[in-house]
């Protein structure tokens, strides 16, 4: 929400072609077919009726829905619906559209088999229109690509199953996030001015530079009022503005008046269109409550406006909708002008730049993103077991909680951080509760898939070394499942009170292991929720779309709850020559101040001197130049350049036969583990940063920030979403010439999973666990912001400072990770991309107590697992394998590398579906939309004529597939699939 004070914001629309006769309707009753009429040689205005629903914000989802908390904000969906359907039903004239599936579910979930089949009518007839369709309208810069496509698919499949075809959106309806990603087409409301003056608010936008045209281009407005009505037009109960007074005996009669702004406004308005159509959305946030109040008005306003046509008067004023009004742009069969980069960042005045939000509530963006991971294993675990995972031993599981919860944190006031603290909380315990189904589900899978049954543990606090119930236990299993399509070998580190134990993997061989001590920087930070004093440290190797099974006892005799003092060695303060290294890298520290102080990629024989720190910008409270306060949505330092958390460091080091480890002490409230296991490629950089300090009642914001002497030029790059890479540049739009008022803030740019730089040579290539703002703010310099705890409201209505308790009240501490690669520019892309996958796909660990008893239901025990006869190539990915209905499930493939990245792995690559999955056998495959919604072969979509775009992008070709089964994916391409399966 809080878009009241945004200068412009966006109407993204990719429109399909519906043909007559959906849902078994007559010919002609939705799609383009049930818009209005227009008349040609007029100015016509459509008139768009619209509520903006946020699904969470200032108050919790049930809240918004009820309308609980009127003191909060006065805003009710169930009292919007109720009060909307009715008028749509009495005058065939009328439209409505509506996004958030979300409430919709909810309320159609509620009413009587005679409401549902009115509403059904007003949805064949094209009266009603969703668009958009997501559960919700996720956000663009905080959120995951595959998180986003499974919001939209969710939503997608109630309304497919509810309405058919009729209800299928046509128009992508993003008019509230703060910026726009690449990845969902937009436009920037900063350069509007420029945008105006050239009559190019509404441009074709090319969305890949590695897909085909026209698959990769949507058409893109900006919108005239933001999502409001114009000045004087509002009327809905949450407006104040004079209703239309239409008795002429009254002393207040406002016809003529009323009339002739509408006819100035619309040909202002039309001033920067070109077309002799333009759009005005009557509606905001959570209007129509009172709906007759609306539409009362607005049949006024289209009497009165079209009556004065008799003199001369050029207007035409109709309802329509998005996608009606589309169609009339299409059928002028202009030429546009291509917009190919992104639209970040978002600014609402020249020191109000929105790039705050990329870090705000850093720990909600990691459970976001953590319940992303658990949710495809848990998709996945329901398909190989099927239905003796959703029914079993453990009881009944339910993925789709899970999945609710998390299409509804990819709100845009959800994931983003910018909800109060109490919403927040609401979001993190749907988000649980979606953890608890998943974990009954995922429990019977394995006893299903293993044949042995055991109480499961899942260690949600593994990286605190918390794990109740294991940790005294002289017996264990670890179950290792992984979601990728390739196998993958990772350590893992279990909290444990002995001090020797033995470990065999799935074939009774056994595996190295290290106890190391739980370190006092975890210790602090976990306080009084765990007790173990070791962590058990080994490697282990887990199949493609399978898992593994390891053994784990304590050996005889040895002692319990003893710390470990000597089974590793451990170094304080030896900083002379201080380094660690493995087969690929090497790390060196300042032997002055024990930070980082250079890496090497020994088998390249590359060397960076690298200097790594912490800092933290002094939050901004207002200013002579502008009252702007840094706050939940808004960053914005008082100075320019940042205060280092500590010249100097304390360390000690760790080693071991399997890793390496460094320990920095930054401060009381920061410090960072930089640690090397064996035969990994990366520096793993574990973080801890909290409680944030502000008693001097000064709001502060940690970055950390890596300087090197690489010859940058100002250039460096960032994921969209964590797909395609893009290209920034400081103080530059690639549009427009920037006057660049806040050199740090108007620089930061939204790191969803890596950022990096380079030279003609070197490449240094930063991966995230969740979302962060990022940026480089000198040549040779990048920085990630970590956390932020502020003591003032940045007045975007959230209307709280965002300062995050904790679970003890004294402020939050978050912990992550960021793995640092240093290797050629024309290698990187084979190791960012790969292990970026493996981050965010990341193996599941799920504890045993004993070794089990045998289930039933299985003849032997399986230790060792793979649902697939071989891997897929590296440069393929099985973005999505989930159950759809009872009879069939959803395959989604993709290419992970864009054109030119790498050469070996930039190449269309072919998958032999029938040869694939060794669990069971696929009897039948039919190609879908990527929303899951349409079939492929069906999809028929607008064509819109583009200038020359001048060698912006690369030559794009595709190969095609040589069967049914034999499909190919070319780089970035994402095919989906319905298919029937026999199991085997």
């Amino acid at each position: 929400m809080a878009k009241q004070l945004a200068l412009s914001l966006l109407l993204s629309v990719c429109p399909f072609i519906l043909r007559p006769g959906a849902n078994g309707g007559p010919a002609g009753k939705c799609g383009y077919q049930a818009c209005p009429a227009v008349k040609p040689g007029m100015l016509n205005v459509h008139l768009v009726p619209h509520t903006h629903d946020d699904v969470g914000w200032l108050k919790t989802v049930d809240q918004y829905y009820y309308g609980g908390r009127t003191d909060t904000q006065r805003a009710g969906v169930q009292y919007i619906l109720d009060s909307v359907i009715p008028q749509l039903q009495a005058d065939p004239s009328k439209r409505f559209i509506y996004v958030e599936v979300a409430f919709f579910y909810r309320w159609w979930r509620q009413q009587t088999d005679r409401m549902k089949a009115v509403v059904k009518q007003l949805v064949d007839e094209g009266r009603l229109e969703f668009v958009n369709g997501g559960w919700c309208m996720n956000d663009e810069a905080t959120t995951h690509y595959s998180s986003v496509i499974d919001q939209m698919t969710l939503g997608f499949q109630f309304l497919n199953d509810t309405f058919g075809e009729c209800g299928r959106p046509r128009v992508a309806w993003h008019i509230d996030p703060f910026g726009h990603s690449r990845e969902q087409a937009s436009l920037f409301a900063q350069d509007k001015q420029n945008r105006e003056s050239e009559r190019e608010m509404e441009q074709v936008w090319r969305a890949s530079a590695n897909l085909p045209e026209p698959s990769a281009n949507l058409f893109t407005g900006v919108l005239p009022n933001g999502y409001n009505p114009p000045r004087m037009l509002c009327w809905d109960v949450l407006c104040s503005d004079e209703p239309i007074k239409d008795d002429t005996n009254l002393d207040e009669y406002n016809v003529d008046l009323i009339v002739n702004y509408f006819n100035q406004t619309a040909h202002k308005q039309a001033k920067h269109y070109r077309t002799e159509h333009i759009i005005m959305t009557m509606g905001s946030d959570f209007h129509f409550q009172d709906a007759n109040m609306w539409y009362k008005n607005l049949d006024k306003l289209i009497k009165y406006v079209n009556a004065a046509q008799k003199t001369g008067n050029n207007v035409n004023v109709l309802y329509s909708t998005p996608s009606c009004y589309l169609y009339q742009l299409n059928r002028a069969n202009l030429t546009w002008s291509v917009k190919s980069d992104d639209f970040f960042p978002y600014a609402d005045g020249p020191h109000q730049f929105w790039t705050g939000y990329f870090t705000s509530r850093p720990a909600l963006k990691r459970y976001e993103r953590l319940s992303n991971n658990f949710l495809q294993v848990c998709n996945q675990l329901e398909v190989l077991a099927a239905s003796e995972s959703r029914s079993g031993p453990f009881g009944v599981g339910d993925s789709s909680v899970l999945r609710k919860a998390m299409a509804v944190a990819q709100h845009h006031d959800a994931v983003s951080g910018t909800e109060k603290q109490h919403v927040a909380n609401d979001y993190a315990k749907r988000l649980a509760k979606g953890w608890d189904q998943c974990e009954v589900l995922v429990s019977n899978a394995l006893a299903s898939l293993s044949g042995m049954k055991q109480h499961f543990i899942f260690c949600d606090k593994l990286n605190i070394s918390v794990c109740p119930g294991i940790e005294e236990l002289n017996e264990f299993t670890v179950t290792v499942y992984n979601p990728l399509a390739r196998a993958v070998s990772v350590y893992v580190r279990i909290p444990v009170n002995g001090t020797d134990y033995t470990v065999y993997d799935s074939k009774a061989s056994l595996v190295p292991s290290q106890v190391v001590a739980v370190s006092n920087f975890t210790k602090v930070l976990r306080k009084d929720h765990g007790y173990a004093v070791n962590e058990l440290v080994f490697q282990v190797r887990s199949p493609a779309l399978g898992f593994s099974r390891y053994s784990v006892s304590r050996k005889l005799g040895s002692p319990v709850l003893s710390t470990l003092t000597s089974s590793a060695s451990k170094q304080q303060h030896q900083r002379t020559g201080l380094t660690i290294e493995n087969e690929h890298i090497r790390v060196l520290f300042d032997a002055d101040t024990g930070l980082i102080s250079g890496i090497e990629n020994l088998l390249k024989n590359l060397s960076l001197p690298v200097s790594q720190s912490f800092h933290w910008y002094s939050a901004s409270t207002g200013d002579k130049e502008s009252s702007q306060a840094s706050g939940a949505y808004i960053f914005r330092p008082k100075q320019d350049h940042p205060f280092p958390m500590a010249k100097n460091v304390k360390t000690y080091t760790v080693q071991t036969d399997l890793f390496q480890e460094v320990y920095q002490n930054f401060s009381k409230w920061c410090s960072q583990v930089v640690r090397l296991y064996k035969d990994q490629q990366f520096v793993e950089l574990e973080w801890t940063v909290g409680p944030i300090p502000v008693s001097d009642r000064i709001g502060k914001e940690v970055i950390t920030r890596f300087d090197t002497p690489l010859k940058t030029e100002g250039i460096f790059y960032t994921d969209s979403n964590g797909r395609e890479i893009l290209k920034r540049r400081r103080d530059y739009r690639p549009t427009w010439q920037l006057n660049q008022t806040e050199p740090v803030a108007g620089n930061y740019y939204p790191v969803n999973s890596r950022i990096y730089m380079k030279d003609s040579k070197i490449q240094l290539t930063l991966l995230t666990d969740r979302s962060h703002g990022g940026s480089s703010s000198n040549d040779g310099s990048l920085e990630l912001m970590v956390h932020r705890r502020l003591l003032h409201d940045d007045n975007r209505g959230v209307g709280e400072a965002l300062s995050e308790p904790g679970y003890d009240g004294t402020g939050l501490v978050v912990r992550g990770k960021h793995l640092v690669f240093l290797d050629t520019v024309s290698a990187s892309a084979e190791l960012h991309r790969l292990q970026a996958q493996a981050e965010y796909m990341a193996p599941w660990t799920v504890i045993g107590q004993g070794q089990g008893t045998a289930y039933t239901s299985r003849p032997k025990h399986v230790a060792e697992f793979s649902a697939l006869k071989k891997e897929l190539p590296p440069n393929l990915h099985l973005l999505t394998l989930a159950q759809w209905d009872s009879q069939s499930f959803l395959i989604r493939l993709e290419h992970q590398f864009e054109m030119g990245e790498s050469s070996v792995y930039s190449k269309p690559v072919t998958v032999d579906l029938a040869n694939l999955f060794s669990a069971f056998k696929i009897t039948s495959v039919e190609e879908m939309s990527l929303g899951f919604n349409q079939r492929k072969q069906d999809v028929s979509r607008l064509r819109w004529k583009t200038r020359p775009e001048g060698g912006h992008f690369k030559s794009v070709s595709s190969q095609k597939d040589s069967s049914e089964y034999a499909v190919v994916l070319n780089p970035m391409e994402i095919r989906t699939f319905r298919v029937h399966v026999k199991y085997l």
